[in-house]
């Protein structure tokens, strides 16, 4: 496997922990402060919109990442060729 498809592969895992924990975390939190002391509420829904702030962003970059996904290795190596070229030129 190529260090790129490691890198996605390892912050794809460490995005899923984040989210579910934040997720489970407003859950709580909300919970909590219904029963307690509600105007402590804006506080878990900014748990909550944390949450999905970082779900849109982990789903910006997967789309982002899909087309060096797509190129595979071989296709990498070819762009970085590609890349050595125009750096000689300049």
């Amino acid at each position: 496997m190529n260090s790129p498809s490691r890198v996605r592969r390892f912050l794809s895992r460490f995005m899923v922990v984040l989210i579910v924990a934040l997720t489970i975390e407003a859950l709580v939190a909300t919970l909590h402060f219904s029963r307690g002391d509600p105007s402590s509420l804006p506080d878990a829904a900014a748990i909550g919109l944390m949450a999905v702030a970082l779900l849109s962003a982990w789903g910006m970059f997967v789309e982002l990442n899909h087309s060096a996904a797509i190129l595979g290795p071989e296709g990498l190596a070819a762009a970085k060729q590609e890349d050595h070229k125009v750096g000689r030129v300049k």
